[in-house]
């Protein structure tokens, strides 16, 4: 009998010792997580446009070489009030119908050679000031590749403060819910940012062939100059996770 009440309070001391330590090990023993976001839309200021310009021949004229369409585009970019730091060159390309023309037994093909430029817009109307001025029949397509907005850093920032606060007000009235009271927060998880591609789903085009006829068209319908329309918004959106402790 001795034997079995020393045995049973060795194993009440060894509970009360184990929870003593557990406590010690978790000083927060109530928690509660919840999730906190934020989003906003803007209007981007910053769009990226594929400019892609190609030598081409009228019937009996000379052929317009790619050295004076590219003069020419430089110049139409500076008239409309384009920095040259917003310009760059993607690449140069070249193509020949050479087999074709000697099929059809023509003259000696000339290898009709291209370059795409990429260019920066701030807005709609700057790109409008350049569609005035470009060469139709040199411009092969005038494409948007992407935009984006140069305050996407701040914004990000914004976002992110947003969503912790508003995971703390939603942390006090869960609790609350539950008569409790919310402790300090614990965790925080920072949302991971991905890279940021906003497509402009080709919003504006402006395509041509050489002496084909050419058209400009806004989401596949006439594009009205004196209507001032203005690019889709950015949706920038993000989601934090936080841990707090329950008082």
């Amino acid at each position: 009998m001795k034997r079995f009440f020393f045995l049973l309070l060795g194993i009440t001391w060894l509970s009360t010792v184990f929870a003593q330590t557990s406590n010690s090990s978790n000083p927060f023993p109530k928690t509660i997580t919840v999730t906190g976001s934020a989003e906003m839309l803007v209007i981007p200021d910053e769009i990226y446009v594929n400019i892609i310009l190609r030598e081409y021949q009228k019937k009996y004229q000379d052929k317009k070489e790619l050295e004076t369409i590219k003069t020419d585009f430089l110049s139409y970019c500076k008239a409309a009030g384009i920095a040259d730091t917003s310009i760059s060159i993607q690449s140069y390309t070249g193509y020949s119908n050479y087999y074709w023309l000697r099929k059809k037994k023509k003259r000696d093909q000339d290898l009709m050679a291209s370059i795409t430029y990429q260019v920066k817009f701030s807005n709609s109307k700057e790109m409008d000031q350049l569609i005035e001025k470009l060469d139709d029949d040199a411009t092969v397509s005038f494409d948007i590749a992407y935009t984006s907005h140069s305050k996407l850093t701040e914004y990000r920032r914004q976002l992110k403060i947003q969503a912790v606060k508003a995971a703390k007000e939603k942390g006090i009235y869960l609790t609350e819910a539950i008569g409790e009271k919310l402790g300090s927060a614990i965790t925080v998880k920072e949302p991971q940012e991905e890279a940021v591609d906003y497509r402009a789903n080709s919003n504006i085009q402006l395509r041509g062939m050489n002496s084909l006829n050419s058209n400009i068209s806004y989401n596949g319908k006439d594009f009205d100059k004196s209507v001032d329309v203005e690019f889709k918004k950015m949706r920038l959106r993000f989601e934090v996770e936080v841990i707090f402790a329950i008082q």
